[in-house]
């Protein structure tokens, strides 16, 4: 028998697929599931919130802007991102069913993982498009276009999506002969590979790759648009104008923090203790995954002047609708 036969036999007798992982959550914490309940309310917000946002955009053309496509594809990305993560989060602790399908998990950790890079990166499109609008405002229109923001959103995508199923994929070559407690609220990257039992530096290195790309890239070049922004705003003699310019930015400013502050804080205090409490890290990552795509619509609709004006346009149209449909039933003949 050739080397490479054998090789192949052992290979093949050590390998270890799993048919399933066990989700553990936390540990040791009475009455857990009331922040699962929470986080159901959450869910419904953010389905309604975003939902109510889309159609906002969606159905008044005064919106149909390349600002306002950016915005769309946030509330998007958003409603997707927790519809893959909180109705399968609440299945499993809820009703106690820890246990998920080999597969299923892959599926799971992509999808969750896909959502999250296409959010981060549409904040990046938001910044570039505040970066325009106030350090190049006569040309804004003409470098602002919807044909040029669809491809930075559409590259978001096709990239987030490509670089994660890389991501997925080079999981599914480990050997899992260890535990298969994932100790996690979902099937994380990283639990899930560091319980592998056959060389998985590789996907460390992958990760790695991830988290700078996707977690620590887009706050460093938003901060940057933001260095540029406020040099171009010192130039603004007037105050008031200064003040109005900085308005426009204030709620992206929100989403940035509410988004990235927590993921990035949590990751800081990992590389300085060495360790973080897994209750604490469960709590801070489920956070991170859920709130921001709640507050996202609330913020836009409540400040943001062009996005209040077409509610109160769409509201007076359906009132006037009503009416008329009323008016046409009592006067048209019968």
């Amino acid at each position: 028998m050739a080397p490479e036969e054998k090789a192949a036999i052992v290979f093949n007798s050590t390998f270890v697929r799993p048919a399933s992982f066990y989700i553990s959550g936390f540990t040791n914490i009475p009455h857990a599931q009331y922040f699962f309940v929470f986080l159901c309310f959450v869910y419904i917000v953010t389905v309604l919130g975003n939902c109510f946002l889309l159609s906002v955009i969606y159905l008044d053309e005064a919106l149909h802007t390349p600002k306002y496509m950016i915005v769309f594809n946030l509330a998007f990305a958003d409603l997707c991102g927790s519809t893959a993560l909180i109705p399968k989060l609440l299945d499993t602790f809820l009703f106690n069913r820890r246990y998920i399908v080999y597969e299923a998990c892959l599926s799971y950790m992509f999808f969750v993982f896909a959502f999250g890079g296409v959010q981060s990166w549409t904040l990046v499109t938001m910044a570039y498009d505040r970066f325009i609008a106030i350090c190049f405002p006569l040309r804004y229109h003409t470098i602002v276009t919807k044909p040029a923001i669809g491809v930075m959103l559409l590259c978001s995508w096709v990239c987030s999506i490509s670089y994660l199923a890389l991501l997925v994929k080079l999981v599914d070559r480990l050997s899992f002969c260890r535990s298969v407690v994932v100790k996690s609220f979902f099937c994380d990257h990283g639990p899930v590979f560091r319980l592998s039992c056959n060389d998985n530096s590789l996907n460390n290195i992958i990760g790695f790759v991830a988290f700078s790309v996707f977690i620590l890239a887009p706050p460093i070049l938003i901060a940057l648009t933001y260095v540029f922004i406020s040099v171009a705003l010192k130039r603004i003699a007037s105050g008031e104008e200064r003040l109005k310019a900085f308005k426009t930015c204030t709620s992206h400013l929100i989403l940035v923090a509410i988004l990235f502050v927590p993921i990035l804080s949590s990751n800081i205090v990992t590389a300085a203790t060495a360790y973080i409490h897994p209750n604490a890290r469960i709590i801070n990552s489920s956070l991170t995954h859920t709130i921001p795509a709640m507050l996202n619509p609330i913020i836009y609709a409540l400040r943001t002047e062009e996005v209040l004006h077409s509610i109160k346009k769409l509201c007076s149209k359906s009132k006037i609708s009503s009416v008329t449909r009323k008016w046409r039933f009592f006067l048209l003949p019968k």
